[in-house]
């Protein structure tokens, strides 16, 4: 007896003995004397619960975004609705194998994901609360800032678009302003250059021009489908006393055509040259000045030394 008991080694982890010979449990597989894990039903197990776990929480993030996924994914639509798990049963892995695989990745998931069984007796998964937030998109986080500061962020966006808007219309009527300004000035200036030219010529060469005929020639083409414009340049004439404003029978068709009445009179861009030259003048004048105080305090400075 005291023999038998010398020659008896005992089981390995995860081993039985039958009958003097090493049988290692489901899962494992013989190595010598020990029973270790086997390879391919501990990566097939991994594969499974990873893909669990990743269904029930797109599922459920899904659910919280949009409204349109489930919060609770029985156990049997897994299996049989997964892709990925039909592939898996493709492979070739032997039927035992995968469901013992099966079975070890539904109690790995057990340990992250909330289970429970329905009234049918179904287990169902739901992802964690915590661990969903990992699976929402970004455009999700973005929605749901935005419903969140809804309170906050209508009256600042309103304010914004508001700004905007009357900033743009005082940037509006300020061009309209200045360009209005400038065509009319040039008006001024071909209206006046016109009457010179036909008084020159005793009267031979019409002084008037039509007023269609200088807005088609001044005007940008862009600037041509905008009336707004053309009709504040209009105003500036119309209030200009200078200038005449009256129709006139031009090739059989009726036309408002513009004048230029005062004879002798400084145009306005004869000013802005004369107003330039006086500046240019002036400025020359200043700079020769603080030379000539330069050069006789230097000549001071060089006496009294």
């Amino acid at each position: 007896m005291s023999i038998v008991t010398d020659s008896c080694e005992p089981c390995p982890s995860n081993g039985e003995c039958n009958e003097g010979r090493l049988e290692c449990v489901r899962g494992y597989r013989k190595h010598g004397k020990l029973c270790i894990e086997d390879g391919d039903i501990n990566e097939t197990a991994k594969r499974i619960s990873e893909l669990i776990k990743t269904r029930v929480c797109e599922a459920y993030a899904q659910c919280l975004c949009e409204g349109t996924g489930a919060v609770w994914i029985p156990e049997d639509k897994l299996w049989n609705d997964s892709d990925e798990f039909r592939l898996m049963e493709d492979r070739g892995l032997d039927s035992g194998v995968y469901v013992y695989a099966k079975q070890r990745a539904i109690e790995a998931v057990g340990k992250l994901l909330e289970m429970r069984t329905n009234i049918h007796g179904i287990i169902e998964f739901k992802c964690p609360d915590l661990l969903v937030e990992h699976y929402k998109p970004i455009t999700c986080y973005i929605r749901q800032w935005i419903a969140k500061h809804a309170l906050i962020l209508v009256p600042i966006c309103g304010s914004l678009i508001g700004c905007t808007w009357l900033l743009l219309s005082v940037r509006q009527r300020f061009y309209l302003s200045t360009r209005a300004e400038q065509l009319y000035n040039q008006v001024c200036d071909i209206l006046e250059e016109h009457a010179l030219i036909s008084r020159s010529l005793n009267g031979e060469g019409e002084p008037w021009v039509v007023a269609s005929w200088l807005r088609d020639h001044l005007l940008l083409p862009k600037e041509r489908k905008d009336p707004t414009l053309w009709k504040k340049v209009e105003e500036l004439v119309q209030e200009d006393s200078r200038l005449d404003r009256y129709p006139k029978l031009v090739k059989g068709e009726t036309k408002v055509v513009w004048e230029w009445q005062v004879e002798g009179y400084l145009s306005s861009s004869r000013k802005r040259k004369k107003a330039e030259q006086s500046k240019v003048k002036l400025s020359e004048d200043i700079t020769s000045s603080s030379r000539q105080q330069h050069w006789g305090l230097k000549s001071a400075e060089l006496l009294n030394s």
